[in-house]
């Protein structure tokens, strides 16, 4: 999927009005909350032109005192490669980038910059300017940003990635769910990245939520969407119970078959309705297989 510089504001369908939400092509929402205290950007997309014009949003309400902060839900590209603006000699509108203590060595990896190179060949023109710039303030565990009319709670949510952080205001029961849960569902990218993302899931379902805006999800999938990405995993863990005892072991080679092995179809595994039958086939056939396998080995370190 090509990427695009261009930012987009989604219309309020609904949500409370201090929250702006800011989509990029296809690939990612981010936002921006307003409080009394502070102005938050949640994320800060792909690239300096892409937060350049999250700041320029967030510009008119940085009145009465208010301060910018920013918030890293974790350290995907889509999610952190505009940290530049706001940190580091190539700051525009200095301001704490708040994310977790596991996120900066990931900016480190070799496999980053690999990556990062790689995308800077490929798309020139989005990724040229782009420099590694990790949060400045690392926290841990649950973290509060007192807002003054709002609180921000920033929860971790582990399973996706490991340095993943969602958020929840409760005076306006609003979750910020970011990658935790996603549409169709979040990819798991370790058997314990599953377990742990199956954990977060049920964290934020447990929340008295009754507005949920995802990164990857059309703003209208509501609360549902996290009763759906648990059922879906529930359905994968069903169906590799049930293979497991009919023997199946949990260490096939790549080119082994899951999806023919385990009894899990794509279409019985998440609800009969056109926006789920109608995902990137991706989703329904390797992404899905991924999930299978790391099921399997989640069930094989029971015994």
């Amino acid at each position: 999927m090509p990427h695009t510089n261009e930012l987009q504001l989604i219309e309020n369908q609904g949500w409370d009005e201090r929250i702006i939400v800011c989509r990029n092509g296809k690939l990612v929402d981010t936002f921006i909350v307003v409080t009394e205290r502070f102005v938050v950007l949640v994320d800060t997309v792909i690239n300096p032109q892409t937060a350049v014009q999250m700041l320029a949003w967030a510009q008119p309400h940085l009145t009465n005192g208010r301060q910018l902060l920013v918030v890293n839900t974790h350290a995907d590209y889509d999610h952190c490669w505009g940290n530049q603006l706001f940190a580091g000699e190539t700051a525009v509108q200095p301001a704490p980038i708040i994310g977790s203590h596991l996120s900066p060595p990931k900016f480190q990896q070799e496999e980053a910059a690999t990556y990062l190179a790689k995308m800077k060949e490929l798309e020139p023109e989005v990724f040229g300017e782009v420099v590694f710039t990790p949060p400045t303030l690392l926290i841990q565990d649950k973290f509060v940003i007192d807002g003054g009319d709002l609180t921000l709670e920033l929860l971790p949510t582990p399973g996706h990635t490991d340095d993943h952080y969602s958020l929840f205001i409760p005076e306006i029961a609003t979750l910020l769910a970011a990658d935790a849960a996603e549409m169709p569902y979040p990819m798991a990218r370790t058997p314990d990245g599953l377990s742990a993302m199956r954990e977060s899931l049920a964290k934020l379902a447990a929340l008295p939520a009754e507005t949920v805006l995802y990164c990857h999800a059309p703003v209208t999938a509501g609360r549902q969407l996290l009763l759906d990405n648990i059922a879906y995993f529930n359905a994968i863990e069903a169906a590799c119970r049930a293979a497991q005892a009919q023997g199946l072991l949990p260490e096939l080679s790549e080119d082994v078959d899951v999806l023919t092995l385990v009894d899990c179809p794509w279409e019985t595994a998440v609800p009969d309705t056109e926006a789920w039958q109608n995902v990137h086939n991706y989703y329904k056939t390797g992404g899905h297989a991924e999930q299978i396998r790391a099921m399997l080995h989640c069930l094989a370190q029971e015994n």
